[in-house]
């Protein structure tokens, strides 16, 4: 594993804090969990607004010093958890808190970890191609210089949405090996027609596709939402907030089959239909997101993306669903 690198001292401002306080109201006495602590501006919103205690997590390292600053500095009230939110339920039995009031989750890469180009994130501005959050395991840079042409096609297609991926594929495996994001985007451009005006980059979709796979994004948040059903009291509520449409169906479909408002969407036992034991463990008003309103967006581009949704844990039982890997369940989040 590399040295930690550190966060950036350029000011964070978290996406639809206001939107993400209202929907935990009330917070004041509430044990409240932060699952993606990032430079920490939830948690501190959650302590403002007078929470009990708040647990950030965070899988990246780069993270850690911000979260112990905090911890030292709260009064007890807040502690930092380094791990995966998918692994929320081992990180609060290590912390001894069996059940919480709110658990919070702002989903995808943070803008510190964009825009540090040493962290290989971004086409921006050239760097290593990395694009890990912990900082540990496969890298950006091992995915597309060994995987098979028709493997990097299939993760471009399922988590970019790109129509041209097998093009793209075949521009990648004749061009590797790729040892920066410039290369690599160089590569991405070269198999599709130039961009025409007000138009994304080329290579964002398969960026984020790559990324989305180095770091099991998916699998990730559907493990923590599992287990964020699972700790919340009755009555606890969830707030989840996303930047693209792959994370919005995913919290949008898991949401509302736990609320049973949906039939059956896939063959796999994690989203089947509930019996009558389980059905309706969360309840849910309208099936809006909440969006960021013209001040923040003006203020805040980040959020323009960014939709948020609510939901409120009943006291009928968690469903008895394994957590999965992506692959188990993309079908059902479209």
């Amino acid at each position: 594993m590399t040295d930690a690198l550190p966060m950036p001292s350029v000011p964070h401002v978290p996406v639809l804090l206001a939107e993400v306080l209202a929907a935990a109201a009330p917070v004041e006495g509430a044990v409240v969990v932060d699952g993606t602590f990032g430079a920490g501006g939830y948690s501190r919103g959650f302590l403002d607004a007078g929470a009990a205690c708040v647990l950030g997590i965070d899988r990246d390292p780069a993270a850690e010093p911000a979260g112990r600053a905090l911890e030292a500095a709260s009064g007890g009230r807040f502690r930092f958890l380094a791990g995966r939110f998918g692994d929320l339920e081992a990180l609060l039995d290590a912390a001894g808190v069996p059940a919480v009031d709110v658990v919070a989750f702002d989903f995808g890469v943070s803008s510190m970890q964009l825009d540090q180009a040493a962290r290989g994130f971004s086409f921006r501005n050239d760097g290593p191609l990395d694009m890990r959050m912990e900082q540990a395991g496969m890298t950006a840079a091992d995915f597309v210089n060994t995987a098979e042409e028709h493997e990097i096609a299939r993760i471009i297609w399922t988590y970019g949405e790109e129509r041209a991926s097998r093009r793209i594929a075949r521009a990648i495996t004749r061009a590797r090996p790729f040892e920066t994001t410039a290369a690599l985007a160089e590569a991405v451009r070269s198999a599709l027609p130039p961009r025409g005006r007000d138009q994304i980059d080329p290579a964002t979709r398969s960026f984020q596709a790559i990324r989305i796979h180095v770091n099991d994004e998916l699998g990730e948040i559907l493990r923590g939402l599992v287990a964020a059903e699972r700790r919340l009291k009755p009555g606890g509520r969830l707030a989840a907030v996303t930047f693209h449409s792959l994370e919005d169906r995913l919290v949008k479909r898991f949401i509302a089959t736990r609320a049973g408002r949906t039939t059956n969407p896939s063959r796999h036992v994690v989203m089947a239909a509930p019996d009558a034991r389980q059905a309706g463990s969360f309840a849910i008003r309208g099936t809006k997101p909440v969006v960021a309103g013209l001040a923040e967006t003006d203020a805040n581009p980040r959020s323009r993306s960014a939709k948020l949704r609510i939901a409120r844990r009943t006291d009928a039982p968690a469903w008895d669903a394994p957590a999965v890997a992506d692959d188990l369940f993309r079908e059902a989040a479209r």
